[in-house]
């Protein structure tokens, strides 16, 4: 379906050419001056240097062949040569009944769709998940749900951080734990048992003790480096505790993301990589990409048109260790060989930048992607507390992510009870939407590279740029339009306000700001979109007797249109990855 902006050029152009001048000049805008137009163009201004008039007699010109076309109530030429426009509302009812009908709201998929990775996770395994998690998690779910949107095949990737010291940590300290379990016994022959001798929380209280210890105990760390070079050598118990490890914090990584409305299509970690390393390396030295420098194998990636040094990217220490830049890159081989993506999108801290350029241009070198694969580091900023520095628990530590979802459902629960606003077995399933809807609006309303403040009464208000409201809104027509009965069939009508047309136009402007999300990877476009419409809808209904109205075809209308609202309102937000609850 053709964009309301577009169609409106169109005929503006049409007119130029018409009047004389070459059609380029027909470009519309929403008007910056919704006082006197919702519509301008300013091409008479360059023309006039062309064609050596002055710019108010080619927007006259223009605007006597505009005035027969029924698109349009009110052309007008204004000093010193801008074209006025304000749209008729039979046309305007007519595109938006277009946008109702049409499959996802007449809004195009990109033609050159394909199947996109995106990677937002990285949480470690054998820690439990804090606040260092939540931006890449909320961020890079509306990302993929945007990128499916536009047609693309999407495969979000958790990529886990299963195969580095931490494992060798928690083994070395649950074998001074447990030294008895079979595990640590080289004769064991096995089959070793199938349940795990830890639970989650024992390894919430392993790990950070284990990785303390090991800044302070050099016998205890070179213990933990040494069991993870015989796990990754495969050791058979190690390997057996290791499975374990897994099992038990995914299952928990599993319900904390749950918690957060995060869906991951696979549950990938750096081991799986590890088996692309060994023959990448190969084809990199065969390759004479590998150089020498002070004892390690590095690539080279500065470019002669670089203005600041860009450091080579080390993949091999000189003790033979591999690092992240391996890993991420034997990650890459994995993904072409596995997906074959046209894009990878890394939803990764905006401070690993530099790690990324160095890792794409390495990419690129060894030909692990072709060269029309686009590979996008979408870096993200801090979420800081009131004083302005990363935010932190009361006691000064890094919060849980389980806790401070926790504390954002407790401080909602206790407005929803302390305004009725439900009662009896709705309160939980209410509460939780609101309490989502504030966290993940409160950090998507933020353009991604933003660093912004974590302001608990100003994310959970229910007035205002807020989730809350957003969700107000749309539960409020959800209740007019209960109390209509059907209206799913009904028509949209011209617009019988200025309030009404100023709603629909707001509607018609929903592709520019999805699109908008797309291309930028900007969800934070939809914020600022489904703000601007939720004002007029609410301006509409305080201004407009809907259920009170006696004209039933007007009424219809009116029914039609807070329909379509709701309808873009709820698209919007299941892109933004929550959703409204019924009642509210």
């Amino acid at each position: 379906m053709e964009k309301l902006l577009n169609l409106i050029s169109a005929k503006v152009s049409a007119a130029f050419e018409a009047a004389g001048y070459e059609a380029s000049y027909g470009r519309v805008t929403v008007s910056n001056r919704p006082d006197l137009c919702e519509y301008q163009c300013n091409g008479a201004l360059p023309a006039a240097k062309l064609y050596h008039k002055a710019p108010i007699q080619i927007a006259k010109e223009v605007a006597a062949k505009l005035e027969a076309d029924p698109a349009f109530s009110e052309v007008r030429a204004a000093l010193p040569g801008f074209l006025n426009l304000k749209l008729a509302p039979a046309f305007l009812a007519v595109y938006l009944e277009g946008m109702r009908t049409a499959e996802r709201f007449g809004v195009e998929p990109d033609p050159r769709a394909g199947t996109v990775v995106v990677d937002y996770g990285g949480a470690n395994v054998a820690k439990p998940l804090h606040i260092g998690h939540l931006r890449s998690a909320i961020i890079g779910e509306s990302i993929k749900r945007i990128q499916y949107f536009f047609g693309n095949e999407t495969v979000g990737d958790t990529h886990l951080g299963d195969w580095g010291l931490q494992m060798g940590l928690v083994i070395a300290a649950l074998q001074d734990r447990q030294p008895e379990l079979c595990y640590f016994d080289p004769g064991f022959t096995g089959p070793y048992p199938e349940e795990a001798p830890f639970t989650i929380s024992d390894l919430e209280e392993i790990y950070p003790a284990a990785s303390a210890r090991s800044k302070t105990d050099e016998a205890f760390a070179r213990r933990a480096h040494d069991a993870t070079f015989e796990l990754q050598q495969g050791r058979p118990g190690y390997y057996a505790l290791w499975k374990h490890i897994m099992a038990v914090s995914k299952a928990d990584l599993r319900k904390n993301y749950d918690k957060l409305g995060v869906r991951f299509e696979v549950w990938l970690g750096e081991s799986d990589a590890q088996p692309y390393i060994p023959p990448m390396l190969e084809e990199m030295r065969q390759k004479g990409l590998l150089v020498e420098s002070e004892g390690a194998q590095v690539i080279e990636v500065q470019e002669p048109t670089d203005t600041k040094e860009v450091p080579p990217c080390i993949i091999m220490k000189s003790d033979g260790a591999t690092l992240y830049a391996t890993t991420d890159l034997a990650t890459i081989r994995q993904r072409m060989e596995t997906w074959k993506p046209d894009r990878i999108l890394y939803v990764v801290d905006k401070r690993q930048s530099l790690h990324f350029e160095q890792v794409f241009r390495a990419a690129r070198k060894a030909a692990l992607v072709k060269p029309e694969t686009e590979l996008r580091h979408i870096g993200y900023g801090t979420m800081n507390g009131k004083d302005g520095k990363p935010f932190k628990t009361r006691a000064g530590g890094v919060m849980r992510l389980e806790t401070l979802i926790n504390e954002i459902t407790d401080f909602v629960r206790a407005k929803v009870e302390e305004n009725n606003l439900v009662t009896g077995d709705d309160v939980a399933d209410t509460t939780a939407k609101i309490a989502l809807a504030a966290l993940k609006y409160g950090d998507l309303m933020n353009a991604p590279t933003k660093d912004y403040i974590f302001d608990l009464d100003r994310f959970a208000a229910f007035e205002g740029n807020t989730g809350p409201y957003i969700l107000y809104t749309i539960v409020r027509i959800k209740s007019i339009l209960a109390r209509y009965g059907a209206w799913e069939e009904l028509p949209i009508a011209a617009p019988e306000s200025p309030e009404a047309k100023d709603l629909m136009l707001a509607l018609t402007r929903l592709p520019d700001a999805l699109e908008l999300a797309y291309r930028d990877c900007a969800p934070n476009a939809i914020c600022a979109y489904v703000y601007e419409l939720a004002g007029y809808a609410n301006k509409f209904y305080h201004e407009t007797r809907i259920l009170a109205e006696e004209d039933k075809q007007k009424q219809q209308g009116y029914i039609a249109l807070i329909g379509l609202t709701k309808r873009v309102l709820e698209c919007c937000i299941e892109l933004l990855g929550f959703e409204a609850p019924e009642k509210m």
